[in-house]
């Protein structure tokens, strides 16, 4: 009966142009203010509230954002949950998150939604024109809201399963956390040589790098394990050997995952086989495994 009573009083989102819904973004912080920018260049009646006013503020509104720390998302829902009459659609903004962290909503009648924008958001007012958004719901009609909503704010929405959002996570922590920290250790390394200022120095190579894999994917791929230059990838371990030893087991990781790469960017190429008598089925000369294993000093 009181799921009936709050929703008697739902708002319908079907069928409203954008600027007549009311959207209500909950938190403060870099997503909040970034997406808050965008609803309200969009035209769409956005509010922006702290968490400890999400009851109050939600009231009535058809389309309410979480866009708190993924710790917070649960209590915040259960202060959303409380607001009379409730919101039709709750979502959240975690990449890691699935859609039973707002579990508590979608019991009580409000239908639930995810919309991550696929973008590093340093600071409230990060343009997220063009930026891909990965959006699931728990219902049709929940997704094909997120998705309306990721078209307003001028994103691109894409649909990822729930039950593999944390792979979609992962890869996205890959693409831009790892990136940083390769970029750091690059740094490190080079100023270990006795290069100063090192990250303006390797800047100009690692926006362009990002910038021709963005256009060309594997085919980007240069370097010596690209062109099977085995001699110079043994001066670079006999390098950091010497210089950073702890740097060893990452290398010899990265490299591999770099033949693999590179050899299947080859194989789309040409349709056939890139290796040369000599080498392993993977590409490696037969020798390389032996003489720079994990466990070599």
């Amino acid at each position: 009966m009181r799921e009936l009573e709050r929703n008697q009083g739902a708002p319908a989102l079907t069928g409203a142009p954008p600027d007549s819904r009311r959207l209500v973004v909950v938190g403060h912080g870099r997503v909040g203010g970034s997406l808050a920018r965008a609803a309200r260049a969009a035209g769409l009646d956005v509010t922006v509230v702290h968490h400890g006013d999400a009851q109050r503020a939600t009231a009535g509104a058809d389309v309410v954002l979480l866009c708190v720390p993924d710790r917070a998302i649960a209590d915040v829902c259960g202060r959303v949950v409380q607001a009379t009459p409730p919101p039709r659609f709750l979502g959240h903004v975690s990449g890691a998150s699935s859609l039973d962290v707002l579990d508590q909503a979608r019991q009580d009648g409000i239908e639930t939604f995810s919309l991550h924008p696929l973008q590093t958001i340093p600071h409230p007012r990060t343009d997220l024109t063009d930026v891909p958004c990965a959006v699931a719901g728990s219902t049709p009609e929940a997704r094909s809201a997120a998705t309306r909503l990721g078209i307003d704010l001028g994103m691109r929405p894409f649909e990822v399963p729930d039950d593999r959002r944390a792979a979609y996570h992962a890869a996205a922590a890959i693409a831009s956390n790892f990136l940083v920290t390769l970029a750091e250790t690059a740094t490190d390394l080079l100023a270990r040589a006795g290069v100063e200022d090192a990250r303006a120095i390797l800047g100009p190579l690692v926006a362009r790098t990002a910038a021709n894999w963005a256009e060309a994917g594997a085919d980007a791929l240069t370097g010596p394990i690209a062109r099977g230059d085995e001699s110079t990838v043994r001066r670079h371990l006999a390098a950091l050997t010497e210089l950073a030893p702890e740097l060893l087991p990452l290398y010899q990781v990265l490299a591999e995952r770099t033949r693999t790469v590179a050899a299947s960017a080859t194989r789309s190429r040409t349709g056939g086989s890139p290796f040369a008598p000599g080498t392993e089925p993977d590409g490696r000369p037969t020798a390389w495994r032996d003489e720079w294993s994990p466990t070599h000093p």
